[in-house]
């Protein structure tokens, strides 16, 4: 049996390479090389057990001179180079499919990009990731020469057509549009950073952004607003800029309630656009009362839909529209638990054992502080139903319109909120570092284009990207120098990460 060399695993985690001369009837002759704690030792020791192996035969004269301390003599060759290659050249083919690399012809640009997926962090501190990632990074004088292009409108005009076309859309196309906020640790206000509405309740100064994803949560459009601009006024702009940059007649805007006042409804059916929204619900709805009524001794049925048509009035300036109102039982227990919750601390506090506290149940009459029965009914009536009013003609396959396709596209909603939570998690889009408007401008087109590439990642892999990029930095690419040689070597893949790497790069065989 010809020798072979081999690596196994010690007690300690590190990894020994062994050479294992032969192997007869059960028994075995190996010499222990060493033991290695990296990649790039463990390479060292490979190469080193490949020499002792090759003793007393003919070698290729690789040019190591004989002297102390060389190769040849037992000295140890030296690395010349080590790149996150498999990493790096997956996110950069990502970057080139979604059409970054032509939308966005720029080597800086790029390498900002891919770094912030690889570990976010601040402008300069991003040269030293490129640096452990084994590319060449751009200096920082380069970098901030650099970001005032990247925050100029045209420049993110091109990313998002890049994205419009990698997403496919058409005039009857679903986008969805949500809101969020991104503070700053400031005291000063500056017009553009201001303190507003903030859901995470802070005071500090912070800027606005409005969010455009196609159905599946990719990124199409980010725009960026006043910190203390209302959050119903954004949508209308971002939407008007994606349609008119795309050339586009119509799209089926999704939003949350929340997002919609009645002045912005009503702005949105003059500019002609189709939607599905979540629908407010003050008063019991009219089709739900006239059930109960016909059936007083039922339970409305989990998952039932109640259907409400609202045709325009001669004088409305707007399309027929439809109400849907579904009940989920789940959804009635967990509001009627919290109506049981917030009555028990209203008797308490009217009864003066606790305190009077901010409650909706608790009615002050003349000084006299009772229980509001009649919104407590109110509450109970209502619990379990939703809302959702939709003005589409058809479906975007022609088909009429459905209850199920309109509640199951609004629920499409929660692959915006996980784009939100990867750009403020993974990619840490708050602009920590930033202070300039065009600075601020400039973070989030490259936080854009991160999420871009990371949504196309999962999309591909079914990997979270953080799973992705904590798998694959491990394995590295390292050149050793071995006299006038070049030597590449790389660290074996396993099988899960092979299998998604196929799926990246579309090889065949790839599930």
């Amino acid at each position: 049996m010809s020798p072979y060399v081999r690596t196994v695993k010690t007690a300690s985690g590190a990894r020994a390479v062994q050479i294992v001369y032969s192997s007869r009837r059960g028994s075995r002759d190996i010499e222990h090389i060493g033991s290695a704690h990296d990649d790039a030792e463990l390479e060292v020791l490979r190469a080193a057990a490949r020499q002792r192996m090759a003793a007393g035969q003919g070698e290729l004269d690789l040019g190591v001179a004989g002297t102390s301390g060389s190769a040849s003599a037992g000295g140890l060759l030296p690395i010349t180079a080590s790149r996150m290659a498999v990493l790096w050249d997956a996110l950069s083919y990502a970057y080139d499919t979604l059409g970054f690399a032509q939308a966005a012809d720029d080597e800086v640009f790029r390498q900002l990009v891919l770094a912030r997926i690889i570990e976010p962090t601040s402008k300069l501190d991003a040269l030293r990731v490129l640096d452990e990632v084994g590319v060449s990074a751009p200096s920082y004088r380069t970098v901030t020469r650099r970001l005032p292009v990247f925050a100029k409108e045209s420049w993110r005009q091109q990313l998002a057509a890049a994205c419009a076309a990698h997403a496919g859309l058409g005039p009857a196309s679903l986008v969805l549009y949500d809101v969020s906020t991104l503070y700053s640790e400031t005291d000063a206000a500056d017009g553009y950073r201001e303190p507003g509405f903030s859901k995470e309740r802070r005071l500090e100064p912070q800027i606005t952004i409005g969010l455009l994803t196609d159905q599946a949560g990719f990124p199409l459009m980010v725009n960026a607003f006043e910190g203390n601009k209302a959050e119903t006024t954004t949508m209308l702009p971002t939407i008007h800029a994606f349609m008119n940059a795309h050339q586009l007649p119509d799209v089926t805007v999704v939003a949350d309630a929340g997002m919609v006042s009645a002045a912005n409804q009503k702005a949105i059916e003059a500019a002609g656009l189709s939607f599905i929204l979540g629908a407010r619900i003050p008063e019991v709805p009219y089709v739900v009362a006239e059930w109960r009524n016909a059936h007083p001794d039922q339970e409305i049925e989990d998952g039932q839909v109640f259907c409400q048509p609202w045709p325009a009035g001669p004088a409305d300036r707007r399309r027929d529209q439809v109400i849907y109102h579904q009940y989920k039982a789940d959804r009635a227990r967990r509001t009627l638990r919290g109506i049981d919750e917030q009555v028990a601390k209203a008797e308490k506090a009217i009864a003066g054992q606790t305190a009077v506290k901010r409650n909706r149940f608790v009615q002050l009459s003349g000084g006299t502080r009772t229980v509001n029965r009649t919104l407590e009914a109110k509450a109970r009536a209502l619990a379990g139903l939703k809302g959702y009013v939709t003005n589409l003609a058809a479906c975007p396959d022609g088909t009429p319109v459905t209850a199920s396709f309109v509640i199951d596209a609004y629920h499409r909603l929660f692959q915006i909120e996980k784009s939100f939570r990867m750009s403020k998690h993974d990619l840490q889009a708050r602009p920590i570092y930033h202070h300039t408007r065009d600075s601020i401008e400039a973070h989030l087109t490259i936080v854009f284009a991160a999420l871009a590439v990371s949504r196309w990642i999962e999309d591909r892999t079914g990997w979270s990207i953080k799973k992705f990029v904590r798998t694959a930095r491990r394995y590295r690419t390292v050149e050793i120098q071995a006299g006038a040689h070049t030597i590449t070597a790389a660290d074996p893949l396993p099988d899960d990460l092979r299998n998604a790497l196929d799926r990246i790069h579309h090889r065949q065989g790839a599930h």
